[in-house]
Parts: structure tokens; C-alpha cells; sequence
């Protein structure tokens, strides 16, 4: 958990200046890091470019294996280079077995640019001290069916990077008195959720949070920081950005 917090620390920072969170994995392992980057955003509002995922084999398979892609380290290297990862970015390997080429040369090119890099495994072999700034160890044991590594091994995956992104957004602001309020209302679910958490948040009416919500552009954080100020949008954005949510709804209950 002191190494999990340290990263998820890291990925803040690594936000807060510009640069991205870079999942980088093969087979199971690469297919969590896709599904953790791609609900970053309905629940954190985060941007396409925030939080990214390489896939040994890309795209096709997320849904077909691929299994000879994880032995191409070249690849690998590639992929970091693509990206253009520099100093500001945080990337993390995944591979439960600690020894996936793909993952290792990704890690290796990563630390040659200078980003923060970060190692979850379920298996510790020298290697894996080498291999990045944190190693994230979950000694999951052997699994039930032998070399499947989906099942518990994965299952500890998802638990880390979901604890690691979470983290990481809520030390940004994107959470508040545990609602996602840096949510993106692209449905109609979503659209209710961001109305019922000003409603919750705010003490006032579903018809008011909804006009707030509309003159926000779709913002719950910024239809909260309107309410809590009274100021127009791009003051209440100036504002926001200045001393947060907290800071505004105290304030707001002072006067």
C-alpha cells in the first residue's frame, strides 16, 4: 500500500504538470491497463490524451489474442517513442510475470527519456527491481489453473490500477465528499447523476441544479463552483482553479 500510494502520488504530479498516465502491458494484463484508461474518463472527466494505454498487438487485441506481440521488445520501445514520452509523463508496466519484452523495453525507453515509471507484477524476479522507479508487487501465488494469470493475478491487477487512478484524481479535485464530480454527462444515466450530485451537493432543486448544470456547459464542478460563489461562469472557472471546491463551499457558508 506505501508503494501503491507513492504512485498514485507520482501519476497526480505527473497531471498536475501536463504529462499523462501511460499504461503500457501485453495480453490480460494489457487489456486492464486499456480498461482503466478508457473509464478514467466518463468518471473522472479525464481527456482522451490524460490517461493512455499501450497494448502489445494494439487495438485488435483488446478483443483477439495476440500472443506473439509480447515477445517484441522493439515494439515495445516504439510505442513509448510514438507517444513522445518525456520527463512530465508517468508510465506503468504491467505483467504479471515480471519478464513480458513488450513491457520491459517500454519501461526501459520510458526511464531513458526521464518519465516517472512505475512496475505492477505478480512475480519478483531481480528483474523487476531494475525494471522501474516503484515496483507494485502483488504475490497473488500460483494460480488455480496453472500459467493463467488472468485469474488471480488479474484480479489483483485491476484492484491496483483502479486504487492507483482513483487516487491519483481525487488529489486532483475530481472527486468531491465522494461524488464524481468531474464526471462527463454523455448519456442520459450520466445526465441524472450530474443533476442528483448538485442537487446533493448544492441543497437545491432539481429543476435550479439542472439550470446550473446548462449555463456550466455539462461541468459539475464548475455548476458547484458557480452556486458556492454566485459568480458568473469564467469567474467561477478563475475561481475554481484558485482554491478548489472545499475552499469555495466554506467560504460560501461563511457569509
Amino acid at each position: 500500500m506505501p508503494t501503491l500510494a507513492r504512485a498514485a502520488k507520482s501519476a497526480a504530479r505527473a497531471l498536475r504538470a501536463g504529462g499523462r498516465i501511460v499504461y503500457v502491458g501485453a495480453g490480460s494484463s494489457g487489456r486492464l491497463g486499456v480498461l482503466d484508461a478508457a473509464e478514467c474518463s466518463p468518471t473522472f472527466g479525464a481527456s482522451a490524451r490524460e490517461v493512455q494505454a499501450i497494448l502489445a498487438g494494439g487495438a485488435r487485441a483488446v478483443v483477439r489474442a495476440a500472443e506473439g506481440a509480447e515477445d517484441k521488445r522493439a515494439q515495445g520501445k516504439a510505442a513509448i517513442r510514438k507517444l513522445k514520452v518525456d520527463h512530465r509523463d508517468f508510465v506503468c508496466g504491467i505483467s504479471a510475470s515480471s519478464r513480458t519484452p513488450f513491457v520491459l523495453a517500454a519501461l526501459r525507453e520510458a526511464r531513458r527519456r526521464k518519465a516517472f515509471t512505475a512496475f505492477v507484477c505478480s512475480s519478483r524476479p531481480a528483474t523487476a527491481r531494475r525494471a522501474a522507479d516503484l515496483v507494485i508487487f502483488a504475490d497473488t501465488g500460483p494460480e488455480l489453473i496453472a500459467g493463467s494469470t488472468r485469474l488471480k493475478a488479474g484480479t489483483a491487477t485491476k484492484l491496483i490500477l483502479n486504487a492507483l487512478s482513483t487516487a491519483a484524481f481525487v488529489s486532483l479535485g475530481r472527486v468531491y465528499r465522494g461524488r464524481m464530480v468531474g464526471l462527463k454527462p454523455s448519456s442520459a444515466k450520466l445526465r441524472r447523476r450530474a443533476r442528483r450530485t448538485i442537487v446533493d451537493l448544492a441543497g437545491i432543486s432539481p429543476a435550479r441544479a439542472t439550470r446550473l448544470l446548462t449555463r456550466a456547459g455539462g461541468q459539475v464542478r464548475l455548476a458547484l463552483a458557480m452556486h458556492f460563489t454566485g459568480l458568473p461562469r469564467l469567474a467561477a472557472q478563475r475561481a475554481l482553479e484558485k482554491q478548489g471546491l472545499r475552499q469555495l463551499e466554506m467560504l460560501a457558508r461563511r457569509r
